[in-house]
């Protein structure tokens, strides 16, 4: 799980979050060194249900979250050098004036490229505090916006902030979605309840050998709770 591909911005609120490119390709090129190679959910969920082969190597899905222009501007460039796609969940309104969001064109160049839309809804917000409109709007109506702007699926959710409980899940399967990915450290599996998916938040300054340290250490984590947090 990434967020933006710069270095922190001044006062950042999470300087976490914020993952330098050089870092970013330095990354991406220890995974092909070890083996692995970028799919996207519907290439797994495929694969899962239907036994649809995946790309040689072991399968690992990149997911960048809230829809940052530095993801089209950085991030894009190193995946399309490795033939990898990314898993974009955008957010439709809200993104801090700082970062900027990226445009409908780059949006389209990133499918252009292989890389697969989804979205975490219509502005980031803490879904586990709305009633049953506002819920609809955060959920099917960022969905229909996107599927009917860009034609495409759009049959995954992200989390904002992870948060999420039996309503919430409710009205993602009402909406559509075929599942969703939480904030909660682990490694996805086919017999996993597909709206509980795990994933892992890579912060800055975290080493090529780190990450792979990562991943390694999450196999064998107790998967995510019934509701979060």
């Amino acid at each position: 799980m990434y967020h933006v591909i710069n270095p922190p911005i001044p006062a950042a609120p999470y300087p976490g979050l914020y993952v330098p490119k050089a870092q970013f390709a330095a990354q991406m090129q220890a995974l092909e060194a070890a083996g692995w190679h970028a799919v996207t959910m519907d290439q797994l969920l495929a694969y899962w249900t239907r036994g649809v082969p995946l790309p040689p190597g072991k399968p690992i899905v990149l997911t960048f979250d809230n829809g940052y222009v530095s993801q089209y501007t950085n991030a894009l460039p190193v995946l399309r050098r490795l033939g990898w796609p990314g898993v974009e969940n955008i957010q439709l309104t809200g993104l801090p004036p700082a970062q900027g969001g990226l445009s409908e064109a780059q949006v389209r160049s990133l499918i252009r490229a292989g890389w697969e839309l989804d979205t975490q809804g219509m502005s980031h917000a803490d879904l586990i505090t709305l009633g049953p409109a506002a819920l609809h709007y955060q959920i099917a109506t960022a969905r229909q916006i996107l599927r009917r702007r860009f034609r495409v699926p759009v049959d995954w959710f992200a989390y904002p902030s992870g948060h999420y409980d039996a309503t919430v899940i409710a009205a993602l399967k009402a909406a559509g979605f075929v599942g969703s990915e939480t904030v909660v450290p682990g490694w996805a599996s086919p017999g996993e309840d597909r709206f509980r998916l795990p994933r892992l938040r890579v912060l800055g300054g975290t080493s090529p050998r780190a990450l792979l340290a990562q991943i390694t250490s999450a196999r064998g984590a107790a998967p995510p709770p019934l509701s979060y947090p």
